[in-house]
């Protein structure tokens, strides 16, 4: 390794997740190779990042594994005061240190799916049944309250009434899940 970098390893297990105290991602076990190269008034950081990470599913709750394997580069500079714009972290000279947990918690985050979802089969069935008949529940529930008020009702004065198409075509979505 040249003079002017230096390589830095991390596991960042359940420990990092509960001290980092974020929303997204309760549990983990993920190993960090980080490169530090100084040129001229710039560090490049240069993170590879590589594991798991447990999240609930989106679908039934239950806790699923989500592999993580990401590179990401963070450019750092001295300077005055504290900023993070555009693709540079100005670090204070008087400082002199950053600390890179919470940019490492961030490209984990980021590199993980939008949706997190269990292969098909692999939810908690008792949630799925429940959601099905909730579902369910709550479109039978629409068909029979179709907006008609018992009281007061007269058969041979009320017409049919027409739904609006667009509630119909969201009924269409309710069905396909």
């Amino acid at each position: 390794m040249q003079q002017d970098s230096c390589q830095y390893e991390y596991v960042l297990n359940n420990e990092f997740f509960s001290a980092i105290d974020a929303p997204e991602i309760q549990k983990g076990k993920l190993n960090v190779v980080l490169n530090v190269k100084k040129s001229i008034g710039v560090f490049l950081l240069k993170f590879h990042i590589e594991g798991m990470v447990i999240v609930p599913c989106d679908r039934c709750l239950d806790d699923m594994e989500i592999p993580v394997e990401t590179d990401e580069e963070l450019k750092v500079k001295l300077g005055a005061e504290f900023s993070d714009e555009d693709d540079i972290v100005v670090v204070p000279e008087e400082d002199g240190y950053i600390n890179v947990a919470w940019f490492m918690y961030e490209f984990i985050a980021l590199s993980l799916p939008m949706k997190h979802v269990h292969a098909p089969g692999k939810c908690n069935k008792g949630m799925l049944n429940a959601l099905n008949k909730h579902l369910s529940t709550s479109a039978d529930e629409d068909e029979l309250h179709d907006g008609s008020d018992e009281e007061g009702f007269d058969d041979e004065t009320e017409a049919p009434q027409e739904t609006d198409p667009r509630w119909d075509a969201l009924k269409k979505i309710l069905d396909n899940n």
